[in-house]
């Protein structure tokens, strides 16, 4: 399927303006863009609890050892980046295989990719 230039623009415009998450709260002037939409996790359910429970357990151990927590809080997001950066590369890595075989990835997936970078993104950006 050859889509035209102006196809092209419309769907990007289209994967612009889709909100990554249900709770969002509008900026001041800023309409509501497209469809809510759950942001994709980043990490699997099994990474995700275990980093929250580990994190619960830092900062119920401030109250006895402040500095300890904080050198172990230091350590976690650390490990979380690290882990992020390990799921992000697969993913880039999965795409660019497939791109060397001259193997077509499809546009759902590249819009899912699109989609969990600028989730990050915002995320990181405290947007």
């Amino acid at each position: 399927m050859n889509e035209t230039r102006e196809e092209r623009a419309t769907g990007t415009a289209q994967i612009a303006s889709m909100d990554v998450g249900p709770n969002r709260e509008r900026e001041p002037g800023r309409e509501p863009r497209g469809e809510l939409m759950e942001r994709p996790p980043l990490l699997a359910r099994e990474n995700e609890e275990e980093f929250r429970s580990r994190w619960k357990s830092i900062q119920t151990g401030f109250v006895d050892e402040p500095r300890r927590a904080v050198q172990e809080a230091d350590g976690l997001v650390a490990e979380v980046m690290k882990r992020l950066a390990e799921v992000f590369a697969n993913e880039r890595s999965g795409l660019e295989q497939q791109w060397d075989r001259k193997e077509e990835v499809s546009t759902e997936d590249l819009r899912i990719a699109l989609q969990r970078y600028r989730s990050f993104f915002d995320r990181l950006l405290g947007m």
